[in-house]
């Protein structure tokens, strides 16, 4: 088998493994190998928009960067369009952010609402729930570094 064929079969395997976890997308969505650099903005061709896991509401869309969802180190992507509330949630991973475009209030449990707007660098702790909505007229796109292999979790507790 060629390495092109073994790495997208890799990636399948990794996309239904994810699915059946908790929250999951697609495989890697460039043609990049792991070892090659790359540049990609929020609107290229070469990414491949996924819907979120039915967790979020329809119009929440994720692309993955570099990596495998299933492993450490997957940096996405996650998109939603404008007056789009996220819902209360939390990650097994710290997650480091910067959003691309828009504008995004992000409330993190017992903490004060963070406006993010396009350039603001943002750091979310490892399980701390939290929400946000998109309060601008544009979609609001954001990088997402995690630590530890993608997922989410709904927040049941009262949200403060």
């Amino acid at each position: 088998m060629n390495r092109r064929v073994c790495s997208e079969f890799v990636r399948r395997l990794a996309l239904v493994l994810v699915c059946s976890a908790a929250f999951v997308v697609g495989s890697t969505l460039t043609e990049a190998e792991p070892d090659q650099a790359i540049a990609l903005t929020a609107d290229a061709s070469a990414l491949r928009w996924e819907p979120c896991p039915p967790l979020f509401a329809t119009g929440c869309e994720i692309a993955i960067l570099q990596g495998l969802p299933s492993e450490a180190n997957a940096d996405v992507f996650f998109k939603v369009p404008p007056s789009y509330r996220i819902p209360p949630h939390w990650h097994t991973s710290a997650e480091r952010m910067v959003l691309v475009s828009g504008e995004l209030h992000v409330t993190y449990h017992g903490q004060a609402t963070a406006k993010l707007v396009a350039g603001t660098y943002a750091y979310g702790p490892a399980k701390a729930p939290h929400k946000a909505v998109c309060a601008s007229e544009v979609d609001c796109v954001l990088f997402i570094a995690f630590e530890s292999p993608v997922d989410a979790h709904p927040f049941e507790g009262a949200f403060e």
